[in-house]
């Protein structure tokens, strides 16, 4: 059984719309995720197979279940955006994982919404199984991230560009709480609703702050600092997230959404692969920057909670604007860490940086292949002769052995990684029928770190008629 423990469906009415999942015509289930499962003390021997393709097609609603689609706003691709909200995914409610957390679960493209405008609310399976394979990999890779924990085929056709194949993907989350989520109370200038967000997002995601007298400004400071940890992840596995707006900026710290998301092959820093990214907003190098700006319109949105008792607007603004510049600060250090990391130095200092750029631009310069290289490094030895003896010299300045080195590279440069192309190919062979690329792709990707011959296979860039240049949204 899932034992909800739904505490969303408590707020005000405008927070979210009921909502009740379109009965899938002829489910098919294709994964459930076994261990994530247990981990959320979900028992699915109680539930019958029928059930379960009932429960994750959104054809059968499980008892306690209080299906909702939330409310919020945002920014995309720079404009504000009032009236957004789940198109095409529902709540169906929340459970307490074994570490005594509150996760939510929900159903994307299982239909229309009261926010799904002239959508239908559905989602092929392209992006269903994309998100399944990536954020269950994300996972692995030790990044913080949304979870899959099942996926369904509906039986229906979705209508597109083409006719395809219907799917529904089951999430798991700390909750699906936004940047846009604040900004729709804000925008509409409705300060008790923000409030009741704040105090709300603070009991579930950080309660030691419940009674603390200046606990919006921590809490700030906090989801900032989340999310700046999460993009210099990012950025150290050569992860471009594609679309990188306020309502998919999660305030838990999670990576959320992966509709256009790709890993770079050959390094760039301008590297975009979002069909929708025209102008580079959310490029490779950029992704630090946005990260900061998606922050900038939190502080605005909670400027009424962030004014601190008997201080002027003028003089909270100038500590806020203080404040980020010591953001800035503080992604560069992250990313110098992350970066170092990756070259074996387990305490980089500015004066490592322009090692580490002389790398990244030989990467560039010579069309290398970012995980591979790096991974490469730990034989010690490197193509460009002139960085290789700055590199050891470098090294061989630190307190530790070679072989510590040799480990720490080995635990942050990955093996292997969701390639596009294998993915790409993956979601063709579903479309088919032929899931055997899925279920291969899930196993090899739960040891990225694990040097495996027998995966080699899986390591190696695209031919040049593999290259994915452009990915979509799939919405």
């Amino acid at each position: 059984m899932i034992k909800f423990n739904n505490s969303y469906t408590k707020l005000p009415e405008q927070f979210y719309g009921a909502a009740t999942p379109s009965a899938a015509v002829m489910p098919r289930l294709i994964a459930v995720n076994d261990s994530l499962a247990k981990f959320l003390n979900i028992d699915l021997s109680s539930y019958s197979q029928d059930d379960l393709t009932g429960i994750f097609s959104g054809k059968l609603i499980p008892s306690g279940a209080e299906p909702i689609a939330l409310a919020y706003s945002g920014h995309q691709f720079g404009h504000f955006n009032p009236t957004m909200g789940d198109g095409r995914a529902i709540l169906i409610g929340e459970v307490i994982g074994s570490d005594g957390l509150q996760y939510d679960i929900q159903l994307k493209g299982s239909g229309k919404t009261p926010y799904s405008k002239r959508g239908d609310g559905r989602s092929w399976l392209g992006p269903v199984l994309r998100e399944y394979v990536v954020s269950e990999a994300m996972y692995s890779l030790g990044i913080p991230t949304t979870r899959a924990l099942g996926a369904a085929e509906t039986g229906e056709d979705v209508y597109r560009e083409d006719v395809l194949p219907g799917g529904v993907f089951t999430r798991v989350a700390r909750s699906h709480i936004r940047v846009g989520t604040f900004e729709h109370f804000a925008s509409r200038g409705d300060i008790q609703n923000l409030k009741i967000l704040c105090d709300y997002a603070i009991n579930r995601h950080d309660s030691d702050l419940n009674d603390h007298a200046d606990k919006y400004n921590i809490f700030f400071d906090r989801i900032f600092k989340r999310k700046l940890d999460l993009v210099s992840k990012w950025m150290g596995v050569g992860f471009i997230h594609g679309v990188m707006n306020t309502d998919n900026t999660s305030i838990s710290g999670e990576t959320l959404d992966f509709g256009p998301c790709a890993f770079m092959d050959h390094f760039s820093y301008n590297k975009v692969f979002s069909s929708i990214d025209t102008h580079g907003r959310y490029a490779y190098s950029n992704q630090g920057r946005i990260a900061v700006w998606n922050l900038s319109v939190l502080a605005n949105a909670l400027f009424p909670l962030l004014q601190r008792e008997g201080e002027s607007q003028e003089e909270a603004v100038k500590r806020l604007e203080s404040a980020f510049d010591d953001y800035s600060k503080y992604y560069d250090s992250k990313w110098l860490e992350v970066m170092g990391k990756k070259l074996g130095l387990f305490n980089a200092t500015e004066s490592d940086r322009p090692l580490i750029g002389q790398f990244l631009n030989y990467l560039e310069e010579h069309n290398q292949d970012f995980t591979n290289i790096f991974r490469s490094l730990n034989t010690l030895e490197f193509v460009d002769k002139e960085f290789e003896k700055e590199w050891l010299l470098r090294l061989d300045l630190q307190e530790k052995t070679q072989e510590e080195a040799i480990s720490l590279m080995n635990s942050v440069n990955p093996y292997v990684i969701p390639r596009n192309h294998q993915i790409e190919k993956m979601i063709r062979l579903a479309v088919d029928g032929d899931y055997t690329l899925f279920e291969k792709l899930l196993k090899v990707l739960q040891n990225p770190y694990e040097e495996n011959v027998s995966n080699l296979k899986f390591t190696l860039p695209p031919n040049n008629d593999e290259v994915v240049k452009r990915t979509f949204c799939g919405t």
